[in-house]
């Protein structure tokens, strides 16, 4: 397997000395004109016959999605395709010298460590014991399949943590595969990868729907938590992907992280002690080690779904504009920050009344406002983690409900750069304040700029307030007729427009606060303009309950 991943990253990287995007499916990479420019028809053929064809051996997709047992595959097959990958070496080292051409390789991906992505803690030697006890026993683990289970635990108690993770993921969909035909009642799902029949895979494994068109009843056998786990580690765009990045040979393999392995090791355990008999399950789960681990993958939820990074965005993003308070103001800006236009004012009074109106939408036992006038900003932070805390399904989000979330992910990123350029413009600028270095025209805007930060904060922090809020409701956007949803959308690309002209005007290259002002006002405009028409999320929404605490 790890050669079939090898030599596809490889041929890929040849392919690029002559084309320019290289094909994603390994099938059109083998077929591609470029390859056998550099190789020759006939090598490449015999390579389709090994690896490219559902009409060969199709080695590659027989193997990676979990199809042969050990004794399956005879030696022979390895061999060739070693012999075959080394000629293969030979014929690109003389088509590079007789072309003058540089053989060079796309760096390999280093997957970082999980980080807040770990929900499972460390493999024990305990939990090892379990496992090895479990996989003889469970019904999920298929009886040809076992020798693969038991290398795959010899590779990680040798540190050889992909290879483990690379032996479990097969054996994953192979458990996946057998239990998705039973339940859906469709035993003809389980034949092996064949020339004249599309084989099951994850893709359909994890799917809400099956081909045709009826419920996949695997995600309910399994329950959200577990399906939620396969979707972060195998599908989210934003997770580690293992599946695909190792069976591409995306990733460094010597430096897979151990904390990845110790993961899939865990949910495998857990996983497997379902299918064991009810006896035998209670006298492993009155461990307490077992007890913890099961707890955990009850309680799993997702840590790389577009709605888990965006409610992570929200929180560091308000972090950052927490820190603004604290900058030091010169006196002589303090003065000029109390001499408050107009627009300012106009500003001041649209954020107190957009407040008021959210506020209205808080849920129970949320609010934490009394003073709505006075805006009280340390009270902030205890809000927005406790509305994105809140628990909001993720599994099978439809197309509308990620465009959204696609949306609100650009509007807090340019809200934590404008944040991060506000901090960095205030620093240099006070010292060079208090050092009197600065000339009479950057003195007058250093004073805009203090008239302008005042107002940016709250902005900001209301921008997050409203996200904060619509995340919660995020499901009633199946409420929206056609017409509507697009005019949601198109104020939520408004609120974007404004942020992405803050994150202009704030750089250090422009430095234009006086603009922010007006920008700021004509999109408070804007919000409170579309809040009156009732048409955001929290207006959809079943319960209001959190006035009284107005």
């Amino acid at each position: 397997m790890k050669l079939t991943a090898c030599l596809e990253r490889a041929l890929g990287d040849v392919f690029l000395l002559i084309g320019k995007e290289c094909p994603f499916l390994l099938r059109d990479l083998l077929a591609s004109e470029e390859l056998a420019q550099v190789f020759g028809l006939s090598v490449m053929n015999v390579l389709r016959v090994f690896v490219g064809s559902p009409c060969g051996l199709n080695l590659r997709n027989v193997l990676w999605h979990g199809f042969a047992a050990p004794h399956e595959v005879p030696p022979m097959y390895c061999s060739t395709m070693v012999v075959l990958t080394a000629g293969m070496g030979q014929l690109l080292k003389s088509y590079l010298q007789q072309n003058k051409l540089t053989w060079a390789p796309r760096p390999l991906i280093a997957l970082p460590d999980l980080e807040d992505g770990a929900v499972f803690p460390e493999v024990t030697r305990e939990v090892l014991s379990v496992l090895e006890e479990v996989m003889k026993k469970s019904t999920f683990v298929l009886g040809t399949m076992l020798p693969y289970w038991e290398v795959a635990l010899i590779r990680f108690k040798s540190h050889r943590f992909a290879d483990c993770a690379i032996l479990l993921l097969t054996q994953l969909e192979t458990g996946l595969r057998h239990l998705f035909a039973t339940i859906n009642k469709c035993p003809q799902r389980l034949l092996t990868a064949e020339s004249t029949a599309l084989y099951t895979t994850f893709d359909e494994i994890l799917a809400k729907h099956l081909n045709d068109g009826e419920i996949n009843q695997l995600p309910l056998f399994l329950g959200e938590p577990a399906m939620e786990f396969l979707w972060d580690f195998l599908n989210h765009q934003q997770g580690p992907r293992v599946r695909d990045r190792l069976s591409h040979g995306e990733i460094n393999l010597p430096e897979f992280p151990k904390g990845v392995t110790d993961q899939l090791l865990t949910f495998s355990t857990v996983l497997l002690l379902r299918f064991v008999e009810e006896e035998l399950a209670s006298v492993f789960k009155e461990k307490a080690a077992i007890q913890s681990l099961v707890h955990l993958a009850e309680g799993y939820s997702a840590h790389f779904h577009p709605m888990s990074l965006l409610r992570k965005q929200v929180l560091s993003c308000e972090k950052s504009i927490r820190a603004w308070p604290l900058l030091p103001l010169p006196r002589e800006a303090e003065e000029a920050r109390l001499e408050c236009s107009s627009e300012i004012n106009a500003c001041n009074s649209l954020i107190i009344k957009i407040t008021h109106e959210l506020y209205h939408h808080v849920p129970e036992n949320h609010g934490v406002f009394t003073d709505l006038d006075n805006r009280p900003i340390e009270k902030w932070p205890r809000l927005l983690r406790e509305l994105c805390g809140i628990r909001v399904p993720t599994l099978f989000c439809p197309r509308a409900v990620l465009e959204v979330l696609t949306v609100l992910q650009n509007i807090v990123r340019c809200c934590t750069h404008v944040s991060h350029q506000v901090v960095a413009s205030w620093v240099r600028r006070h010292q060079q304040w208090a050092e009197k270095t600065l000339r009479s025209r950057q003195r007058q805007n250093f004073v805009r700029m203090s008239w302008s930060i005042k107002l940016l904060s709250p902005v900001l922090l209301l921008i997050l307030l409203l996200i904060a809020l619509e995340l919660v409701n995020i499901p009633e956007v199946h409420g929206k007729k056609t017409d509507e949803y697009q005019q949601y959308l198109k104020f939520l690309k408004s609120i974007l427009q404004y942020t992405e002209n803050l994150e202009a005007h704030t750089s250090p290259e422009k430095n234009k606060w006086i603009e922010t002002i007006r920008l700021t006002h004509t999109a408070l405009l804007r919000m409170w303009t579309f809040s009156e028409k009732k048409q955001m999320l929290i207006h959809l929404a079943k319960k209001c309950t959190s006035t009284a605490v107005l």
